[in-house]
């Protein structure tokens, strides 16, 4: 059996062999098809989030369009949704559950803990206990209620983050535009290297630190000759910090609010998450597994749960 986490913009894939993660930007001519056919009529656990892409009007036909893609290439499919359980065809339920089956599998081993799977576009923090206060919620009510923050370790545009940097002790106000993303803050200060950049780059060109460092100079409508590579780790590290204390406090609020004490760190800012938070670290218990966390929990909770 496969377990298959479909978001908007990755297809996160486990299997016997690993973890498969697979650019899939399901708003630009979906590749989804063609990535799920190397698959075809293995049965599958699945669970998305890829629905909210502005490619759908509604969640109701990014749900239908995913169970039928899926569907046509593993007609055995089963669907996890946000009431816990599972289904075989498009439900209302079947939109963002994949922080739940996260939560689902995790909740008997961590039972007073709060999961902070940190992915390349958003946050989930999610108080495992009681794990019935969590069946039901949508994204929109997590949002509100600080279970989602929607800041990544890749694809997060700083214009989100930042509204000025200081640079020679002279605020200065950024560009809103789409010039550099999380991805280049996390190259420049060291979280990341080349082939942790895994998404594609906001102009095009490559993933080097030294590209990154051009991008995030043109934040400030600068050539990185212009401010020099201390400016450009001037914005870089500027963001790290609105980011980081973004992130932080929110988990902090979690916690206080749950009454959970252990902080969990997963997904691919897991290491982030962990230093910040001192949390633990489940890439080190887990595996690379940690990294597709939903792919891997909705496999184990359907075989766990003996079937559809």
């Amino acid at each position: 059996m496969i377990g298959i986490d479909i978001g908007g913009a990755n297809l996160k894939v486990v299997d016997e062999k690993g973890v498969h993660i697979h650019y899939c930007p399901l708003w630009r001519d979906s590749p989804l098809p063609h990535l799920l056919a190397q698959y075809a009529g293995e049965p599958a656990a699945v669970v998305m989030s890829g629905e909210l892409a502005d490619c759908f009007s509604s969640k109701a036909e990014g749900i239908a369009f995913i169970v039928n893609t899926v569907k046509d290439v593993c007609p055995d499919a089963c669907f996890y949704g946000t009431d816990g359980r599972f289904h075989e065809g498009a439900v209302p339920g079947l939109a963002a559950a994949n922080w739940l089956v996260a939560a689902d599998y995790l909740r008997s081993a961590f039972p007073r803990s709060v999961l902070v799977d940190m992915g390349s576009t958003t946050t989930d923090i999610i108080p495992l206990s009681p794990f019935s206060r969590l069946l039901g919620m949508t994204d929109l009510a997590r949002l509100q209620q600080g279970y989602l923050v929607y800041t990544g370790l890749l694809r997060t545009n700083l214009v989100a983050l930042l509204r000025s940097v200081t640079l020679r002790e002279i605020p200065t106000p950024v560009a809103s535009e789409y010039f550099a993303q999380t991805a280049d803050v996390h190259r420049v200060i060291g979280t990341i290297g080349d082939r942790e950049y895994s998404v594609p780059t906001p102009d095009g060109a490559d993933t080097s630190r030294e590209a990154s460092l051009r991008r995030l100079a043109r934040v400030v409508c600068a050539d990185l000759e212009e401010i020099g590579d201390e400016g450009a780790v001037a914005v870089a590290e500027q963001a790290w910090e609105i980011q980081s204390r973004t992130i932080r406090d929110a988990v902090g609020a979690m916690v206080q609010e749950s009454g959970n004490e252990m902080i969990l760190a997963a997904g691919v800012g897991s290491g982030c998450i962990a230093r910040l938070c001192g949390a633990r670290d489940l890439t080190k218990e887990l595996g690379p597994v940690s990294d597709a966390l939903p792919a891997y929990a909705v496999r184990e909770v359907l075989l766990r749960s003996g079937g559809c």
